[in-house]
């Protein structure tokens, strides 16, 4: 039997992976608290550990679950920033899933989009009070409007998709453009000048940390709409405020944001929340935010709960190879063990 330590679980999560672990004996210890350095320990006894983007995965945390014996983190999300892959070379191999439902975080950034710019959140708080005036609620057409689409992986050729079925114009960046895709690639410079709307479909990292900032704001058309359901690290959150103080800014929809660990996920309708800049776009009637849900659909919750077995499985069976395993960034870029399909270490 191998036994799983799930941190961060909540109950939409739960029928899926028991359903995956009861076929494959695999015991999960369900935890509602997140993994971090208090709550490691919460993990002895346990063959690896089952963590979400808001657990806080560094090298502290990293080297309790070493010495608790813990082999493996399975992460259930594709993104791996809140992982310091570097500190867990040598000591704890880290799977993740790369895909599991594009469609579902795709099509919520169009449900995003279109919600912001036809008025719907407002038309439905009206009729609810039976106030069916039309003031105010004037829109604009997506068909004709250029969007730019930075990150083109499967999630951002799904918008595309999309958004040529609404008839849009779309041009793109992305350091690795897709060969033979018919997508119009251009520099970031020109992206934020030439674009009606931005959708941001892309990791976060070192390089794309607040590339959405004051200057990138400063380069964008009047009145632009920006989509962000990839990381909230993307943007700059009090330069994409200022940018809708100075009307630069049309609308903002967000799925996330650079300061939701402890916020995200939770109910916090009956408590005052600390987070000043947060209330203040949240404030902003051209801003719409939700809670990193994206991701929530029956098929995605069901196909990330089986890819994250099969990781399991893959480690923990047969040679222990797992084609979901992260790259370590281990330096060895001549003798990669990885491209000779052989364990990193």
């Amino acid at each position: 039997m191998i036994r799983v330590a799930f941190y961060d679980m909540k109950e939409y999560d739960k029928p899926s992976f028991e359903h995956y672990g009861a076929l494959y004996d695999i015991r999960f210890r369900y935890l509602e608290t997140k993994l971090n350095e208090d709550t490691a320990d919460l993990a002895r006894g346990c063959d690896a550990v089952c963590v979400f983007v808001n657990d806080t995965v560094n090298a502290a945390v990293i080297e309790k679950l070493h010495e608790h014996g813990v082999k493996l983190i399975a992460l259930r999300s594709a993104g791996y920033n809140n992982v310091d892959v570097q500190a867990a070379f040598g000591k704890i191999h880290v799977v993740h899933v790369p895909a599991y439902s594009p469609y579902a975080v795709a099509e919520h950034a169009m449900a995003l989009l279109l919600t912001s710019v036809r008025r719907i959140h407002k038309a439905y708080n009206r009729t609810r009070d039976f106030n069916f005036s039309l003031n105010r609620l004037t829109g604009f057409d997506l068909h004709g409007k250029t969007v730019g689409v930075v990150g083109t992986g499967k999630i951002g050729r799904i918008f595309i998709d999309i958004c040529r079925g609404f008839g849009m114009h779309v041009i793109a960046y992305d350091r690795f453009p897709a060969p033979d895709s018919g997508i119009e690639y251009v520099t970031p410079d020109e992206l934020f000048a030439r674009s009606d709307i931005i959708s941001l479909h892309c990791p976060l990292t070192e390089e794309t940390r607040h590339m959405i900032g004051a200057d990138a704001i400063g380069r964008m058309k009047k009145g632009v709409v920006i989509v962000n359901t990839s990381r909230g690290g993307l943007i700059d959150a009090e330069a994409l405020l200022e940018g809708i103080k100075a009307r630069k800014v049309g609308a903002a929809c967000l799925d996330v944001y650079e300061e939701e660990a402890d916020i995200f996920f939770e109910d916090r309708s009956g408590h005052i929340l600390n987070d000043d800049l947060l209330l203040r776009l949240i404030s902003m009637p051209n801003v719409i935010v939700t809670s990193h849900q994206a991701f929530l659909t029956e098929e995605a919750l069901n196909n990330i709960a089986e890819t994250t077995v099969n990781n399991i499985l893959s480690y923990f069976g047969g040679d222990g190879l797992c084609d979901n395993e992260l790259c370590y960034r281990c330096g060895h870029i001549d003798h990669c063990r990885k491209q000779r399909k052989e364990r990193c270490f």
